[in-house]
């Protein structure tokens, strides 16, 4: 894995807030990610993620309708269990018990606005680079089947 498998990955961004988007897809733009797509409306998230099939989701928690606990509830039900698929929030809510709530319905990280920029860019990176590694592993784990030997005896 290289520096382009990173930044070939898909980013999904879900906000409620137009200027959070641009914010994020700018950042994610600098940096050389350029396989990104966002929405401002929560409600499109899980059609979203089964069309685009995305590396890593960026998600805000608090937003009308559906809010971004509600999203990763939703996202679970569609996420194999054997799959790694990052979800790194981005919230105002500084809360212990917003942090603890989104890492326990499976947000695999958690930063509160406003962030540094240099470290949600790091954050970033790392889950990708995370989830790509996982996919090795596990392509690697399918490719090498056990041999079994009925003759042989289990001493």
């Amino acid at each position: 894995m290289n520096e382009a498998d990173i930044l070939n990955a898909k980013i999904l961004i879900v906000d409620d807030a137009e200027a959070n988007l641009r914010l994020l897809e700018d950042l994610l733009s600098r940096e050389g990610f350029h396989q990104v797509i966002s929405t401002a409306d929560s409600t499109r998230a899980l059609d979203l993620f089964k069309a685009f099939e995305p590396d890593l989701i960026l998600l805000d928690l608090m937003m009308p309708e559906l809010d971004g606990y509600a999203v990763l509830e939703m996202l679970s039900r569609h996420i194999p269990d054997d799959e790694y698929l990052p979800v790194l929030v981005l919230t105002a809510d500084a809360t212990i018990a917003a942090k603890r709530k989104a890492l326990a319905l499976g947000a695999k990280d958690f930063l509160t606005k406003p962030f540094d920029t240099i470290e949600a860019m790091l954050r970033v990176w790392n889950l990708i680079e995370t989830r790509m590694l996982y996919r090795h592993l596990k392509s690697l784990n399918t490719a090498i089947k056990p041999v079994s030997h009925p003759h042989q005896s289990s001493e």
